[in-house]
């Protein structure tokens, strides 16, 4: 009885801690503050910032059903900060210094990016409600 009170915490950690991926990991990390754990823009912060956070549950749905994966990378790496309304939203540096993989950006030759780039906007796609109908790169 002893050795199974000793476990019984162990297996409780055990069975309630769940897997994340690379990209909720880096979602947790980066973007919960403002986007909310579920990313509906309802996070602790949102409420002080000048642009509401947008609601990344529905990025496909506001484009008629397109997961528009190059738009998402530049939202988040910030090159389109000049060109997009989000003075509050910071550039996440720490995502593109790291390993580089291969990203076929739809013109039929790959060009290398950030690992953690495309980790956490797979994990964006993953959070579309519904989900997209058709991909672009």
């Amino acid at each position: 009885m002893k050795h199974f009170l000793v476990l019984l915490p162990l297996l409780l950690i055990g069975t309630t801690m769940e897997a994340q991926s690379p990209g909720e990991a880096l979602f947790m990390e980066n973007c919960v503050a403002c986007h909310g754990t579920a990313g509906r823009g309802d996070g602790p912060l949102a409420a002080g910032l000048a642009t509401k956070p947008a609601n990344l549950t529905e990025i496909a749905a506001r484009r008629n059903g397109v997961w528009p994966m190059l738009e998402i990378m530049s939202v988040i790496d910030g090159y389109s900060r000049n060109t997009l309304p989000r003075e509050d939203m910071p550039v996440f540096e720490n995502l593109l210094d790291n390993e580089m993989v291969e990203f076929d950006t739809g013109n039929g030759a790959n060009t290398l990016v950030p690992a953690k780039l495309i980790d956490i906007v797979e994990f964006l796609l993953s959070l579309q409600d519904p989900a997209p109908t058709s991909y672009v790169p």
